[in-house]
């Protein structure tokens, strides 16, 4: 049985730093593109960055900027290091997998980490 969970959110200043997991069970994530999402209230959601495990490409959403990374930590965990925030990054954040080496769209969900963003 395919199950995402996300952990690391929580309150933080503009200019700080958090690190989201999202630990995969029932697979192995090296053949499943692993993906971060996130849906601020009011709005949709939108993809934050991707990972394809077979070849360890990423692609990231244009307002990232270069501020965040995502990785393949081992078999099971995914993390998405995230930098210099901005109270516009406030959302829920997901992990979504989809077992192929280049659709990012989720198959599964995870429940979600609640990152805020504010002084």
């Amino acid at each position: 049985q395919v199950r995402l969970v996300e952990f690391g959110g929580g309150l933080v200043q503009p200019g700080g730093s958090l690190r989201l997991t999202c630990e995969a069970s029932g697979f192995t994530t090296d053949k499943y593109v692993m993906s971060w999402f996130r849906q601020a209230p009011g709005k949709e959601r939108e993809l934050v960055a991707f990972i394809i495990g077979v070849s360890g490409k990423t692609r990231y959403a244009d307002f990232v900027k270069d501020r965040f990374h995502i990785s393949r930590d081992n078999a099971y965990n995914t993390s998405l290091q995230m930098n210099n925030l901005e109270p516009e990054d406030t959302a829920v954040y997901h992990c979504g997998e989809r077992h192929s080496s280049y659709n990012y769209e989720p198959a599964h969900w995870g429940q979600g980490t609640q990152v805020t963003v504010s002084s």
